[in-house]
């Protein structure tokens, strides 16, 4: 595994490379494409390996008998997140958006709301809203170092009477926090309470720093199973978001039914492709290239963060897990049209802009790191060089 090999995926039909023109005005000839959350890494050999076994035949039929797949999964939580899954708990979605958008149309109805802690991942509200309900937005306390946490009173008392769901970020996008197993307790009493289905996206799962410790909610919380959903993928792990294949992990016996009817009726079923590499990446080979993954994108995390702090004004979130860079703006004094500008005209750099995560992201920008460290290292020049005249 080489993660400072430099790939050229222009010209590929990536989004994060050949549609940063088109979105924000970074040539996509000399930008830095540092917004979709995808890395810019080969996956492990074995899962590479895995789709020309499959292509090899030239035969490409309907897929049958997902056992390895179902097996490849539970071993995967098991070994990595101390997580017994039952294969019957599993079920594969185009993607966790698609996986997001099933819960919010299989368990609550138009007009009804699902709380949000904002800002978090720009989709969650888009699905939402395009089902016809209501995004009930229930904003993050922030301490005096960028800390993110759960304002529950606040969510309290923004109750209406109509939520019927909330949905979770475990760990947090953006913001990088990893909750705690006490954070996800007083939610998962917040849920029931409220008599909300809590929906746990934890697609970063598996992408957490040193000194932090990811804890599914379903360990946090084993007693809340009537309520609980859970969503996880390989895709953000291993770089196969194009395999738009995600699980849905349900431990309750009535809720699973209820999802299986909506499945049945839209007619969802997986891909061969991405049900072959998931298999091949939920593997020993894929677990020993995920822990040479996370010291690299460490040191990435450090470098991005150490010369984001040598610009006067500009502060980025001390992360705890994900490879996307949270940076505040706010201290420069700058609109966010001026801090926006530099970035994208001057330093050519294509970033999520905050506002679209929520309340709470007005004068923040998201940045993706998760590419070869000569990258980082110019990303960060040139973003010193569009703010020189504060230093």
């Amino acid at each position: 595994m080489n993660f400072d090999e430099v790939l050229d995926r222009r010209g590929t039909h990536s989004m994060k490379w050949d549609m940063m023109e088109a979105r924000y005005g970074v040539p996509n000839d000399t930008g830095i494409p540092m917004w979709v959350a995808d890395m810019d890494f080969r996956p492990p050999a074995c899962v590479q390996a895995a789709l020309e076994a499959l292509a090899d035949p030239g035969v490409h039929g309907y897929f049958g008998d997902d056992k390895a797949y179902l097996e490849a999964i539970r071993w995967w939580m098991a070994e990595r997140h101390n997580w017994d899954v039952a294969p019957e708990a599993i079920f594969s979605t185009h993607g966790l958006v698609n996986g997001t958008a099933l819960c919010v149309d299989t368990w609550t109805a138009p007009g009804d709301a699902v709380i949000l802690f904002t800002p978090v991942y720009h989709a969650f509200a888009r699905v939402i809203r395009a089902n016809g309900r209501e995004v009930r937005e229930v904003p993050l306390a922030v301490d005096e170092d960028g800390r993110q946490s759960m304002d529950l009173e606040a969510a309290a008392a923004a109750i209406e009477g109509n939520e019927r769901m909330v949905i979770l970020c475990s760990p947090h996008n953006p913001g990088g926090r990893v909750w705690s197993t006490e954070e996800l307790r007083a939610l998962a009493d917040f849920a029931e309470a409220h008599d909300l289905i809590l929906v746990s996206d934890e697609i970063h799962h598996d992408l957490v720093y040193p000194g932090a410790q990811h804890v599914p909610m379903t360990r946090a919380a084993p007693d809340i199973a009537d309520r609980l959903v859970m969503l996880t993928a390989a895709s953000k792990t291993f770089n196969i978001a194009g395999a738009h294949l995600g699980n849905v992990i349900i431990p309750d016996e009535a809720l699973r039914a209820a999802f299986a009817q909506r499945l049945a009726g839209l007619g969802i079923s997986a891909n061969a492709f991405g049900l072959h590499m998931v298999t091949a990446a939920y593997s020993p080979e894929g677990a020993e290239w995920v822990d040479a993954l996370i010291p690299y994108l460490d040191v990435n995390r450090k470098l991005f963060d150490e010369g984001i702090a040598a610009i006067p004004g500009l502060r980025s979130v001390p992360l705890e897990a994900t490879y996307l860079a949270w940076v505040d703006f706010a201290a420069t004094g700058m609109p966010a049209r001026e801090f926006t500008r530099r970035v994208e005209k001057d330093a050519r750099i294509a970033v999520n802009h905050g506002p679209s995560f929520g309340p709470g992201g007005e004068t923040f920008l998201r940045f993706n790191f998760a590419t070869p460290r000569v990258v980082v290292a110019e990303a960060v020049a040139r973003l010193q060089d569009a703010f020189s005249d504060l230093q």
